[in-house]
């Protein structure tokens, strides 16, 4: 009896997607990674590169370079390839052009007869998330971006360092935005179970000099240290791309702080957003709601507005290019 072979392509074989590929290698996430570049030299050069790790990992994955209409097959595209902001600039500042090489990319995987799940990771990941739903027609379930599940994961690693447990004791969520209007939902973060608000009213004096919006301003932050002292991130976010992918190749059904357009939950619309959501082999199964504060509200709905009038501003753009 044959075995179905679990197929990934990773579209851009830069720094992140090359992280991705690793991380997936190392942990065994699929049997076969395909890269993709617009180089396609680069993309073989990575395949080779990457097909050396395998006399010291536990398995073997098939590693190989290839185009985006070869995605029939294909489980889970993974999309890395997209702008990247400069000094001074934030992730919203690249969105036009983002949006052309996203539209561009997309149209030609689907083309190529792609039925399976997009994850996606080039920023301003939220709305590139929304434009790869729009573009390939794909219900909301198989496009999922990354969202906030790597600022969720520094949010843990921060409350790691000052309660001194590790990070995977720790439960919460950043939300909204992957970007400025991010905000921690801090009624819904715990330690061990416990409510951290709960944590620090019983020892007051023994945490008096925590400070939750330095915190909350540190998760939200530390992709641009690491960017302005080394130029980009990768092993987080190549790390969370191989997490969701092995959520969704092994119908793990994860809860995972995920870009996801939203249908009525909490309240919204027409934006895709940082929620937390059930991720299995379809994808997004169930977008979780939390019981949000009204402050959390309030943020979670201005976090929105901002992501759906740049939405907004970019399609008004385009038509006026169509009509020209």
């Amino acid at each position: 009896m044959a075995i179905k072979s679990r197929k990934v392509t990773i579209v851009g074989s830069g720094l992140v997607g090359a992280a991705c590929a690793y991380s997936m290698i190392n942990q065994s996430v699929c049997d076969e990674i395909m890269m993709v570049d617009r180089t396609y030299d680069r993309a073989v050069a990575q395949a080779l590169d990457l097909s050396h790790c395998m006399d010291f990992t536990s398995t073997r994955t098939k590693v190989y370079a290839g185009r985006l209409e070869d995605c029939r097959d294909v489980d889970v595209v993974v999309l890395t390839a997209g702008a990247n902001p400069k000094p001074g600039q934030t992730r919203l500042d690249v969105l036009e052009e983002a949006d052309k090489i996203t539209r561009d990319l997309v149209s030609k995987v689907v083309a190529g007869g792609f039925n399976g799940v997009f994850v996606v990771a080039a920023n301003p990941v939220d709305i590139v998330t929304h434009i790869v739903q729009e573009v390939s027609g794909f219900p909301r379930s198989r496009v999922i971006g990354t969202g906030t599940s790597i600022d969720s994961a520094r949010l843990k690693t921060l409350l790691s360092e000052v309660f001194s447990i590790d990070p995977r004791s720790v439960n919460g969520y950043a939300m909204g935005e992957h970007g400025d209007s991010q905000f921690v939902a801090w009624s819904h973060v715990t330690i061990g179970g416990k409510p951290l608000l709960h944590i620090l009213d019983q020892h007051k004096e023994r945490f008096r000099d925590v400070n939750l919006d330095e915190i909350a301003r540190k998760t939200k932050d530390a992709g641009w240290e690491i960017f302005t002292r080394k130029g980009n991130t990768q092993f987080g976010i190549g790390n969370a791309l191989a997490y969701i992918v092995r959520s969704i190749l092994n119908d793990e059904h994860r809860i995972i702080a995920v870009s996801a357009v939203l249908e009525g939950e909490y309240g919204q619309r027409e934006v895709c957003t940082g929620v937390p959501a059930i991720i299995g082999d379809v994808g997004i199964e169930e977008v979780i709601e939390l019981n949000l504060n009204e402050e959390e509200l309030e943020k979670f709905n201005h976090s929105c507005n901002i992501l759906r009038n740049a939405m907004n501003g970019l399609r008004t753009r385009n038509e006026g290019k169509s009509m020209a």
